[in-house]
């Protein structure tokens, strides 16, 4: 992706409903960032476009006959120089998977100005900042910031103001100073892309921030919680010895948050 989008991106529009496909044209067309929007109502019309000309990003819808958005997205990341993706959809469900393909933003039909705007800068400094990394590389990454739908408006929660996420069936509730969201994203799959970043899960329902941890106490009951300063954790007896052994190589490296203590390894009663 090195060296293109020197001027206005060129982008591909894919969505198989004309209407819908017509609107995000004319969105995309509504930006001074986009030189040339094309557009494809299917997958594979999508691939063949893109194998002839380059382009610097794709918006690709998900619900398509024959072969779906993620089936696509998952051919692209393969190529030597890949597009960025960005889905469009009208499923929030696919967020968590979208971003472990490697999109760099998921946007929820319909889609607004400010919203698209919002897109089009997140594409602009991914390419600005790309070192020659695919975004399936850089997709490790992906779920720094989760995103939100509140109101037909998006916001981002940023994992590293999440100290703990308590699964709530196929959802999750992010505990942060600020308040806590609720995300359709499945604890496993959360799991998954937050652990190399320091999350544990201590419970079948928490995965807990390693470094936001203050101290360990004990409940009534001779329960073990994990005490942040958004609230306490329960850690099931299976999960306490990894987390103490988490805690000490985390204070060994510095890693907790500022003004937190690292737990002392006694737990108050």
């Amino acid at each position: 992706m090195s060296g293109r989008a020197a001027g206005g991106l060129r982008v591909l529009a894919v969505d198989d409903v004309a209407p819908a496909l017509d609107e995000l044209r004319r969105l995309l067309l509504e930006s001074p960032d986009v030189a040339d929007v094309a557009t494809a109502p299917d997958a594979i019309t999508a691939l063949r476009l893109i194998q002839a000309s380059p382009f610097d990003v794709v918006f690709l819808d998900i619900s398509m006959p024959a072969m779906d958005g993620m089936e696509l997205a998952s051919l692209l990341t393969r190529m030597t120089d890949p597009p960025v993706i960005v889905f469009v959809t009208a499923f929030e469900e696919h967020a968590a998977s979208a971003y472990g393909i490697g999109a760099v933003d998921y946007l929820l039909k319909p889609v607004g100005r400010e919203r698209m705007r919002a897109a089009l800068d997140r594409v602009r400094r991914f390419i600005a900042s790309d070192t020659g990394a695919t975004p399936a590389r850089a997709s490790v990454d992906a779920l720094a910031a989760v995103p939100v739908e509140l109101g037909g408006r998006t916001r981002y929660v940023r994992r590293d103001d999440v100290r703990f996420a308590e699964a709530h069936g196929d959802y999750v509730r992010l505990n942060t100073p600020s308040g806590s969201h609720l995300v359709r994203i499945p604890i496993s799959q959360l799991e998954k892309h937050w652990q190399p970043a320091g999350f544990v899960r201590v419970h079948r329902s928490y995965l807990l921030a390693v470094a936001a941890v203050r101290e360990l106490r004990s409940d009534i009951s001779g329960g073990l919680l994990a005490h942040t300063d958004v609230g306490d954790v329960p850690v099931s007896r299976r999960h306490a010895r990894e987390l103490r052994e988490h805690l000490l190589e985390a204070a060994t490296r510095g890693e907790f948050d500022a003004g937190a203590a690292p737990p002392t390894g006694r737990e108050r009663r």
